[in-house]
């Protein structure tokens, strides 16, 4: 980092410890002060006035003069401060953060697209303020920068990142139902690290990147959880209750219906939900809908897929095999499939290959064929359809 290079915290933290030991000896003298002549001056102590005087020019001189000059060096260290906080330097890497109710988008000069900012260490970076709806503010405390992001006016923001680390960066301003939750980090990272992330690609990468450009993750999960809005786990082909033109009714969410959503959403309102969702409307392209709607069909699709994984751990299979190779109630399911392993049949000892013909009639029936050195107490699973024991053979066969 350039060793001359004055930093948004360098220009307010000095700026803000010199205000605050200036009020606190003030509220120490004063209150000293006053503590004294309460003491001093007390009616049991001098019933009546003594002093004649009525007026001291020098000490009028005083307490004018020196809050004063006081002020004014306030002024001047704030200001300097202040021209600090505004003068980016000319090597400064540009970003723009566009908000919107209620998330942040980063996006970089080669058009990627990050609901986080990521950022060099040691490099300046300048943020360009966008707001696509109401008044935000943004604020990361770490590098004490706070500025308002007005929708149709021109405002930015720089600082530099000395150490790598996660940052919070906040809204500051209150900005509607979802602005407690409209909080992202900034991410510094070593440049080399930060190169890397940066040539990963642009924005059109997939569907999940056009959700985290147009801030629908803000308002959105993928996760199943609820938040401003339903979540999009599992939204092709769900039947939902929405109102239309203040009247109920029942859809099923295909492409006709998540196009218009995306679009105009407040045609079509989830039941219990708020029609907050700004419409999309000449602001995002018929290709990129496309590519949207894609990702919910194939994320449908996926899902429709047994996980193997996930049945493992709701049959209770990994509770007597390991995945590490370690010894349990059952043979380790590391380097099992394709393996050499032998059991015992109808009470002969053989050897056999561990494929997926034999690992298929294991889920089935256990008790046929059992690994040497065990104890045949595996259960039966007759509720298993042929797909959730393929996605079991799988799962074990990916342990290799």
């Amino acid at each position: 980092m350039n060793p001359l290079l004055i930093t948004t915290t360098q220009a307010v933290d000095p700026v803000f410890l010199f205000i605050f030991w200036i009020c606190l000896v003030l509220l120490i003298g004063i209150t000293a002060t006053m503590v004294f002549f309460v003491i001093r001056y007390h009616r049991s102590r001098a019933p009546q006035p003594t002093s004649q005087a009525d007026g001291n020019l020098w000490l009028e001189i005083i307490w004018t003069a020196l809050p004063a000059v006081l002020v004014l060096a306030m002024f001047y260290y704030g200001w300097s401060g202040y021209l600090s906080l505004r003068d980016v330097p000319k090597d400064a890497m540009p970003v723009t953060a566009t908000a919107r109710m209620w998330s942040w988008s980063f996006t970089y000069a080669n058009g990627k697209t990050s609901p986080k900012l990521y950022v060099p260490v040691g490099k300046p970076i300048r943020v360009e303020l966008v707001s696509q709806d109401v008044l935000h503010g943004f604020y990361i405390p770490a590098f004490r920068v706070k500025r308002d992001v007005v929708p149709g006016m021109k405002n930015y923001a720089w600082f530099v990142a000395t150490r790598a680390g996660s940052y919070d960066l906040f809204c500051s301003q209150y900005c509607g139902v979802g602005h407690s939750k409209m909080i992202t980090t900034v991410e510094a990272i070593p440049p080399a690290e930060f190169s890397v992330w940066l040539d990963q690609g642009g924005s059109g990468a997939g569907g999940k990147k056009l959700l985290e450009k147009y801030g629908c993750l803000g308002c959105h999960s993928l996760d199943g959880t609820t938040k401003v809005g339903p979540s999009l786990k599992g939204v092709w082909g769900r039947k939902e209750i929405v109102v239309t033109n203040g009247a109920e009714r029942s859809i099923t969410e295909g492409e006709p219906y998540l196009r218009q959503s995306i679009l105009d959403p407040k045609a079509d309102v989830v039941k219990g939900f708020p029609p907050i969702m700004p419409a999309f409307a000449g602001t995002i392209t018929q290709e990129e809908i496309a590519v949207i709607i894609d990702f919910f069909r194939s994320d449908a699709a996926s899902a429709s897929k047994p996980d193997g994984e996930q049945l493992a751990k709701e049959k209770g299979c990994l509770a007597c095999h390991s995945l590490d190779g370690t010894r349990g109630v059952g043979p380790t399911f590391k380097g099992l499939a394709g393996s050499r392993v032998t059991v015992l049949k109808d009470g002969v000892t053989r050897t056999v290959t561990a494929d997926d013909a034999y690992l298929r009639e294991s889920i089935r029936m256990p008790a046929a064929e059992v690994v040497e050195g065990f104890q045949p107490i595996m259960p039966t699973f007759p509720e298993l359809q042929d797909d959730q024991v393929a996605a079991l053979v799988e799962f074990i066969k990916g342990h290799k």
